[in-house]
């Protein structure tokens, strides 16, 4: 079985991303990396990352345009979901946990098959 390559993104990589990856870091269905759209992140995104995700999941729409105006060529025919997650909680935080699995399962277990 091929794992799924599924990149998250927020803007600073220093909670919801990070909390995404580490939610699904030890899931065999996929390997996983998060990171920033904003300059001053823990992790900024980079174009190699959008290459080697087999989807991207973004905590904001802000996130999507971001990505797109900054990487065309390697965003645009990438699929990218928006997970619709607010910046409102710290790393780990039960309620963000439970967000990321509601939002992120579907898509993640439709796209393991």
């Amino acid at each position: 079985m091929t794992r799924l390559n599924v990149l998250f993104v927020c803007s600073k990589n220093q909670w919801r991303s990070p909390t995404a990856e580490a939610i699904y870091r030890r899931d065999d269905r996929v390997s996983v990396r998060s990171r920033g759209t904003a300059k001053g992140a823990v992790q900024t995104i980079r174009s190699d990352d959008i290459v080697w995700a087999d989807v991207v999941l973004v905590m904001e729409d802000k996130h999507r345009q971001r990505i797109l105006a900054d990487f065309p060529g390697e965003a645009n025919f990438k699929p990218m979901h928006v997970l619709d997650i607010p910046d409102d909680y710290q790393f780990m935080d039960d309620e963000l946990v439970e967000l990321i699995r509601s939002a992120a399962e579907p898509i993640i277990a439709g796209l393991a098959e």
